[in-house]
């Protein structure tokens, strides 16, 4: 009885994280905010990821972990860091193009891209569930392509969104076949060095240099950013992902796109259509579709 009620506080505990992990990677749109006073992508990315690099840094020194790493886990640190760089900047760089509810729920086709990699270049065998998924969210993104006053997306959005997604599922496939055996923190202390070199030398390439915060408001905003959905997220989904599984964890996730389209319409004015509603109606299907069918094959 005792072994039992533990699971199930164990499985809520679970399901909670995995629903304040989704919640908290949903608030990144508020990133736009700092737009509004003329700091760049990489300028607010310089400060979200040195900052999260800072807190993830003094926490490796209070739990006395060792940076050194082999030159393979320093490989496969490099790719982690420059995939995650690319899948970043090019996410932010789109909310300057298109609204952010809509970039972020793009962003969620990266579960469907990443089982059509494996498919294709590690020889998983294409189920209907994989092919019926990649219908869906592609027919999802025709859908949110097309604006509400009958124009178009930015195609350099949708394409700088598609990018991050893709980069994103790579991120997710070297993770997971690379096997690190280290620390989450220890994973992230490296990757965001990568983010935060990454972003301060595009920012002085493109001739914007380091921008400062101007107000109390704009600290705050990094500061959220660089604790909500980078930090806490990351520890709640070491948690989730250990307590209720990979595949609910994923599900739940369809919480981030949900929270970044509210995000939209009630901090940016966002306008909410039927249209816009079935496509990331058809987009958290095609996610679903790819959980459920994961799920059925690993129980």
């Amino acid at each position: 009885m005792k072994s039992l009620q533990q699971k199930n506080n164990r499985t809520l505990f679970g399901t909670l994280c995995g629903i304040g992990a989704a919640v908290c990677y949903g608030t990144n749109p508020l990133g736009a905010r700092l737009y509004e006073e003329g700091m760049t992508p990489s300028n607010v990315l310089f400060w979200r990821f040195g900052l999260a690099w800072v807190i993830i840094a003094a926490v490796m020194l209070l739990r006395k972990e060792k940076l050194k790493v082999s030159r393979s886990e320093f490989a496969t640190l490099s790719m982690l860091g420059l995939l995650f760089l690319a899948s970043s900047f090019t996410l932010y760089a789109s909310f300057q193009l298109m609204d952010v509810g809509v970039a972020s729920t793009l962003l969620f086709v990266y579960p469907v891209l990443t089982a059509a990699i494996m498919a294709v270049f590690f020889k998983e065998k294409l189920t209907w569930a994989t092919t019926l998924s990649i219908i869906l969210s592609f027919i999802g993104v025709m859908l949110l392509y097309w604006t509400p006053d009958g124009g178009r997306l930015s195609a350099a959005g949708v394409v700088l969104v598609l990018i991050s997604a893709l980069t994103y599922a790579l991120y997710i496939i070297v993770m997971n076949r690379s096997q690190l055996a280290m620390s989450s923190f220890k994973i992230n202390f490296y990757v965001l060095i990568y983010c935060t070199l990454g972003n301060l030398i595009l920012s002085f390439c493109t001739g914007h240099g380091v921008q400062m915060p101007a107000h109390a408001t704009s600290w705050f905003y990094v500061g959220w950013l660089a604790v909500v959905p980078a930090i806490l997220a990351l520890v709640m989904m070491v948690y989730a992902a250990k307590y209720i599984g990979s595949t609910p964890t994923a599900i739940i996730g369809a919480l981030e796109p949900l929270t970044a389209v509210l995000i939209g319409i009630f901090m940016f004015g966002e306008v909410f259509t039927v249209r816009l509603a079935f496509g990331i109606l058809l987009i958290f299907s095609a996610v679903f579709i790819i959980a459920l069918y994961s799920n059925r094959k690993t129980a």
